[in-house]
């Protein structure tokens, strides 16, 4: 991808292919094959459930107002569940051997807020909206109200009936962008996609632990990396130490240390062209011809990133739809209906 058929050009189609869709286009271009069943308001079209978009606005609105970091908490459930079996709410379910058990998923969070939405839908639309559909509205809202776009989302998921920790294959944080785009094409999602995605990463927080090999010890040589900026290094080496004491927790730390109040911010990409990214695999977005392209056009434009950021999140959020008679509509979003 040369940088004059970069973001300007496939941000215009990004929002032609979701305009398309709102249209009630089920093919629009770019967008997986499996989510051509879901629709715009579909609880509307099917009359069960008319207001579930407002109703679940709401309850987000509430815990946004006094937690802002429940934006990146819901993308980030919302990448647990997608980007392992399909968007189906497979995170959601507990047991001893759930994906929501594995040592991978420690660190999600915002199952409270999803099981409150539950509890709101079922006691004015009983056994009609999907967990699956469910979290993926309130992550665009959190989106939404953090300063982000409010992206049409196409509703029509079931939820799934199983869940396996042995499925969670999350990337490591200090893995190669070439690995990083191998592990997002096996799901479905292409270069354009991993960039934007990982451009969640302007928000929230991360352990200290998925960076000290950056701090302390990269690549095993005893040294930091030596790519990092170094008054970067100097905080981060501040905030986490190489050590802790015995029963200290793990320090966490902002993915973003310039954005402390996780607003939608095109940041995170200034911070990968000067070399202060906290984590290995966003700092590997400057090494690819490509990656770095389009890193430097959302860097540049905070409405190509808006417009981007919209479309990779509705590309997500079609991977693997439960749709029709698949699955169910679970009455509690931890366990299958009995």
């Amino acid at each position: 991808m040369k940088r004059e058929q970069g973001l300007v050009i496939l941000s215009i189609l990004a929002l032609v292919a979701l305009e398309m869709m709102v249209g009630g286009s089920q093919a629009a271009v770019g967008m997986p094959p499996e989510s051509a069943p879901l629709i715009r308001h579909f609880y509307k079209v099917h009359n069960t459930c008319a207001n579930v978009e407002p109703f679940v606005r709401h309850q987000v609105q509430l815990i946004w107002a006094n937690d802002k970091t429940v934006a990146p908490k819901l993308i980030k459930l919302l990448y647990a569940d997608c980007m392992v079996n399909g968007c189906d709410a497979s995170i959601l379910l507990d047991g001893p051997n759930t994906e929501k058990a594995s040592p991978k998923a420690r660190g999600l969070a915002a199952f409270v807020l999803i099981d409150k939405i539950k509890q709101v839908l079922e006691s004015r639309c009983p056994g009609a909206v999907s967990c699956a559909d469910i979290l993926n509205i309130a992550a665009r809202d959190a989106v939404y109200l953090s300063g982000g776009p409010s992206y049409p989302v196409f509703l029509g998921r079931r939820d799934g009936l199983e869940s396996n920790a042995a499925w969670v294959d999350f990337p490591s944080p200090s893995m190669s962008w070439e690995s990083s785009l191998a592990y997002f094409e096996s799901k479905g999602l292409d270069l354009q996609d991993m960039v934007t995605l990982l451009g969640a990463h302007m928000m929230g927080r991360v352990r200290c632990s998925n960076i000290l090999d950056r701090l302390y010890n990269f690549n095993n040589t005893g040294k930091p990396d030596p790519s990092m900026e170094p008054s970067t290094l100097t905080y981060l080496r501040a905030e986490c130490p190489q050590k802790v004491r015995l029963g200290q927790p793990n320090p966490l730390i902002n993915l973003n240390p310039s954005n402390p109040s996780h607003s939608f911010t095109n940041s995170y990409y200034s911070r990968v062209l000067e070399n202060k990214s906290v984590l290995g695999v966003d700092q590997q977005l400057i090494y690819g011809e490509d990656t770095h392209d389009l890193s430097d056009e959302y860097a540049a434009g905070l409405q190509d990133f808006k417009l981007g950021f919209a479309f990779s999140m509705s590309r997500m959020g079609g991977l693997k739809v439960l749709t029709g008679t698949q699955g169910q509509i679970r009455l509690n979003c931890k366990m299958v209906n009995k």
